[in-house]
């Protein structure tokens, strides 16, 4: 056999803690079912303080806004709310997803309307005092058109930017570079529109500041966008607007597995295999992107990469303190000197640890007939944990439900497969080394799955059942859980079952 090539997941206390409670999620699967989502309501306002941390560090103010979309528990949410009004709000993309940020505490003013917005959407956003993040000039017309239709108070607006351009070298001398194209935000080669936009409807709302959402982990490209920001902003404070507040949206990051050389070797590995020259690493050779052609690998592997050295918090940090190429002064000095607050977006970072989904082994059957190789059948299809979905790749951890049988130990290689009947449900495309071979009945837990990976994807196909979802608290040497919808951040937790 060959070795074998683990991606094991980084988890970090509490969850750690949490995956040694085999007893307990067992116990929480056969009363609720399989998958189950199991989160922890703490470790969200650790991570938020986390973030905060930077803002003191570099002397700045603002707000840490939760995007919502990254998962849609109650329980984050609510825990969120309890926090600090100034220090933390949400990002809602959609209409329901304000209203859920509402009844689960947060007040309007702690709210961030962002995404592409319908009537409906704005209409509440401007009732309850949110903050709207305009994604382009035909929907500030809108928005204003509403606030004088219903006799509206002005609403705090945000711009949001994009096409930003600047030169690499110091000084602004040198290559023009141009950030990646995004269907979002107005260009800003069309600022002069939108400022005369913002003038012509100052009586509906009030331009609070500006925004950018790069898809990109390119730290140096942020930075470049957000001194464009800064810049802008100078402009319109000379066009008599009062712009206080630069949004950089989200994208911080979280390192999924635990070691960069598994890694490293792991994507080595998958470059091998596609050439031809090991074993194949897939279900069918799936290349993730990559492709053979005349022995020169070529494509781009879709893959999210799983061990980044510097992630969430520490990402903040970096960007904050890298030198802006133009100005030549760091982000963090560049807000600080025209007396800006800073907003941040984080999803997928701010419930980094903060739970995992477990699914039941319902069976187990070789691969095929001579690679000693196994297919194991879960109780979850891959709408369920869409790890793979996002480019995530990381090993799920086996909680056996008993002691392993002899011949059983050692590790094996395993497919996962999901419960729907669709050759293409695979929870996993790639092979999973396990310490040993699962047996039906034990559970594979599938660790930080909260950001964008529990219920993003989730669908009713073929009627099977969706995950339901849990909120957990330690308390000393043990553990307390409730149903996500019964969760409150009170104390002692109401509701709570030992």
């Amino acid at each position: 056999m060959d070795v074998p090539l683990y991606l094991r997941p980084r988890v970090d206390p509490p969850l750690a803690s949490l995956l040694g409670a085999t007893p307990l999620l067992h116990s929480l699967v056969d009363a609720l079912g399989s998958p189950l989502n199991v989160l922890l309501p703490e470790t969200i306002a650790e991570n938020a303080a986390r973030f905060r941390t930077v803002y003191r560090r570099h002397h700045l103010t603002g707000r840490v806004y939760f995007a919502h979309k990254a998962n849609r528990s109650n329980a984050l949410v609510r825990r969120l709310a309890a926090e600090d009004v100034a220090a933390v709000g949400i990002d809602v993309a959609s209409l329901e997803e304000l209203r859920h940020a509402l009844s689960c505490g947060f007040t309007g003013d702690q709210v961030m309307a962002t995404g592409p917005k319908d009537a409906e959407f704005l209409w509440l956003a401007a009732r309850v005092g949110a903050t709207v993040n305009l994604d382009s000039l035909s929907e500030l017309e809108r928005l204003s058109s509403l606030v004088r239709a219903h006799s509206l108070g002005r609403v705090a607006v945000l711009v949001r930017l994009s096409g930003f351009e600047s030169a690499a070298g110091p000084g602004g001398v040198g290559t023009r570079l141009l950030s990646r194209r995004s269907r979002f935000g107005t260009p800003v080669r069309d600022a002069e529109v939108l400022l005369s936009a913002l003038e012509r409807n100052a009586d509906a709302v009030e331009m609070t500041g500006a925004a950018y959402h790069l898809d990109t982990t390119g730290v140096e490209e942020k930075v470049r966008a957000l001194e464009q920001c800064v810049l802008f902003m100078d402009e319109c404070r000379a066009r008599g607007l009062a712009p206080r507040a630069v949004d950089i949206g989200g994208g911080f990051g979280v390192g999924y597995v635990a070691e960069a050389g598994e890694w490293e070797r792991w994507t080595t590995a998958l470059s091998e295999a596609v050439l031809g020259r090991r074993p194949p690493l897939t279900w069918r050779g799936h290349g993730y992107g990559l492709r053979n052609e005349g022995g020169t690998v070529r494509g781009t592997a879709a893959l999210y990469p799983g061990h980044r050295p510097t992630v969430g918090p520490g990402y903040l940090d970096e960007l904050l303190s890298l030198p802006a190429p133009v100005l030549g002064r760091p982000p963090a000095t560049l807000l600080l000197e025209h007396l800006h607050d800073l907003y941040i977006e984080p999803g997928r970072s701010l419930v980094d640890q903060c739970g995992l989904t477990l699914a039941r082994v319902l069976d187990v059957r070789p691969a095929d007939s001579d690679s000693g190789q196994y297919l194991a059948r879960l109780g979850m299809n891959a709408g369920d944990m869409s790890l793979e979905e996002h480019g995530v790749l990381v090993d799920p951890v086996l909680l056996p439900r008993g002691e392993p049988g002899k011949g059983e130990e050692g590790p094996v290689g395993v497919f996962l497969a999901g419960n729907l009947c669709l050759e293409a449900d695979l929870i996993t495309r790639r092979l999973v080394h396990l310490p040993r071979l699962p047996r039906a009945g034990d559970l594979l837990a599938f660790a930080n799955t909260a950001g964008y990976a529990m219920d993003f994807h989730a669908h009713l196909a073929q009627r099977q059942p969706l995950a339901r979802t849990v909120a957990v608290e330690r308390q000393g040497d043990s553990w307390r859980w409730c149903l996500d919808e019964d969760y409150l951040p009170i104390t002692p937790p109401g509701g709570m079952h030992a």
